[in-house]
């Protein structure tokens, strides 16, 4: 069963905002079996999203629309479709009353502009909208299935889970496939195909691998293709068969199967052994503890961290000895050790990580250039400290620092607690 996705809106085609909805809808999709063959992003004018529409139906038997459906003049989906399925808007008496219930419970007099919310194509059948004013709609023509949904994240989400998917895993046609992703950090993509070639070379061909790199990290995805004549548990069987050989390969640079961030594996393992971390950052400027704490429950576990960009702050916070700074610069091993350890005492915390660097795009010495940062990691008994030199680019520089923080930090934990 193939699927397209229209995803409507001029905000994504100018910039203004990135779609993260289509990675969320292929990812379930394929899940249940049903492939993703296109995804078009479409303006917010009437003709452009018929267009869409037509060259969708010609090609696939499902189409998934997210966006356009606001109060607001520029959501002309509704507009497009009544022309496209010939028919007409009509009032749907349960959305109205929820959509007027919503804003009663927050005290607020309802626009006149909000009772278009309720109003839905005469052909549709209403999928009801309990994470936002905006229902979704879900319409059969000519042997193709119709799905318009919100473009807010978290309405489209609702009402994939509990409306399209169910009515999608209900029909035939599927081809459910078998997936597995391996998450590694440390090592470079290219050093990593070496690394696991014997394995790659020995897959059978219904079976393949992928690379998919960022940074400081690789995910591996092994999935199965079509045409195979082996049943759900015997794939399964087979993947993780050659999943295991290659975890076995790279113990060192292993992080987990599970889907999971490393910033989510980190976390959980240092709350099983039931210690704490601190952080001290410079460069990063708190991205390393951003990352962190997108992670649920990280209170348990992230006590907190000190961000000394200026020399003064690190001398005063974090105990780092003018003289230090003075003889080996801000940016260097010495700093970023006294850094940690400073952070590791102020905060009482059973390990540390500091980060110290030039992100760029000025500053840096010959010797040291934009992209060098030290990173120092402290635990129960000893401290590592590491030099990278990253890129020109102060946004790739940030990202990568603290995630190489994150992984020295996950090492470090992992060596001490075996």
């Amino acid at each position: 069963m193939n699927a397209e996705l229209l995803v409507i809106g001029d905000e994504i085609l100018i910039g203004q905002i990135v779609d993260t909805n289509s990675s969320w809808i292929c990812a379930h999709l394929g899940d249940i079996g049903v492939n993703v063959t296109h995804i078009s992003v479409v303006s917010d004018d009437t003709q452009d999203i018929k267009g869409a529409l037509s060259l969708a139906a010609s090609r696939s038997g499902v189409i998934i629309m997210t966006g356009g459906l606001g109060p607001t003049k520029d959501d002309v989906t509704k507009d497009a479709l009544i022309e496209y399925f010939d028919t007409e808007l009509v009032v749907d008496k349960d959305v109205l009353i929820h959509v007027e219930e919503i804003f009663a419970k927050y005290k607020r007099v309802m626009p006149p502009e909000n009772m278009q919310q309720a109003e839905v194509l005469a052909n549709a059948e209403v999928m009801f909208n309990r994470a936002g004013t905006a229902p979704g709609m879900w319409i059969k023509k000519d042997d193709i299935f119709y799905a318009v949904l919100p473009g807010v994240p978290t309405e489209m989400k609702y009402l994939m889970t509990h409306e399209v998917i169910p009515r999608l895993a209900d029909m035939h046609g599927r081809e459910v496939h078998v997936h597995k992703t391996i998450l590694t950090a440390g090592i470079g993509e290219s050093f990593l195909a070496a690394t696991i070639a014997p394995i790659e070379a020995a897959l059978p061909n219904y079976i393949h691998l992928a690379y998919l790199p960022t940074y400081g990290q690789v995910r591996l995805r092994l999935s199965t293709s079509e045409g195979h004549h082996y049943d759900l548990s015997e794939l399964e069987a087979q993947v993780n068969k050659y999943a295991d050989a290659i975890k076995a390969l790279i113990p060192e640079y292993y992080i987990n199967d599970t889907e999971d961030t490393l910033q989510h594996t980190l976390l959980k393992r240092t709350e099983r052994l039931g210690y704490t971390i601190a952080a001290a950052e410079s460069c990063t400027g708190g991205y390393f503890s951003h990352l962190v704490t997108t992670v649920p429950g990280s209170g348990q576990v992230f006590l907190g961290s000190i961000v000394s960009y200026a020399e003064a702050v690190k001398e005063a916070e974090l105990d780092v000895k003018a003289e230090t700074i003075e003889r080996y610069t801000a940016v260097s091993e010495q700093t970023a050790v006294e850094m940690v350890l400073g952070v590791k005492k102020r905060l009482k915390s059973d390990y540390a990580v500091s980060i110290t660097g030039y992100a760029g795009p000025d500053g840096g010495t010959e010797e040291n250039p934009v992209g060098t940062v030290w990173i120092a990691v402290t635990g129960l008994s000893k401290t590592v400290s590491t030099k990278f030199l990253f890129g020109k680019r102060r946004e790739d520089n940030i990202i990568r620092a603290a995630t190489s923080a994150l992984y020295m930090l996950y090492r470090l934990i992992s060596e001490e607690n075996l």
